[in-house]
């Protein structure tokens, strides 16, 4: 009787044990598929961060872009502007020149 019950106390061990590493295996198996799931919501996470901060740095460059742009045009419409007061200053005065060396 004794052997017997040794021999049903050694299968209820093992019995026990491989349930046990069934359940570790499966809660093993379960958190390395949280992990992973967390490693890929972070990389995607991170992807998007990375596209939305390339996009607002696309749009400033843009907009830099249009400001010089437009200040360079302002530019050229003031240089003209200034250059043709300038041709009419020396022409008033060559025509002044012209006028006193006449006297």
């Amino acid at each position: 009787m004794r052997k017997s019950f040794l021999a049903v106390a050694a299968i209820m061990s093992v019995a026990g044990l491989s349930a046990c590493s069934e359940k570790a295996q499966d809660s093993l198996e379960n958190s390395g598929s949280a992990i992973g799931n967390d490693i890929s919501s972070s990389m995607e996470s991170a992807g998007d961060r990375i596209d939305n901060g390339l996009d607002r740095a696309g749009r400033a460059i843009d907009e830099g872009s249009d400001k010089v742009g437009a200040a360079a045009d302002n530019a050229a419409r003031d240089a003209r502007r200034e250059a043709g007061e300038a041709k009419r200053d020396v022409g008033e005065s060559l025509e002044k020149a012209g006028n006193d060396l006449k006297k």
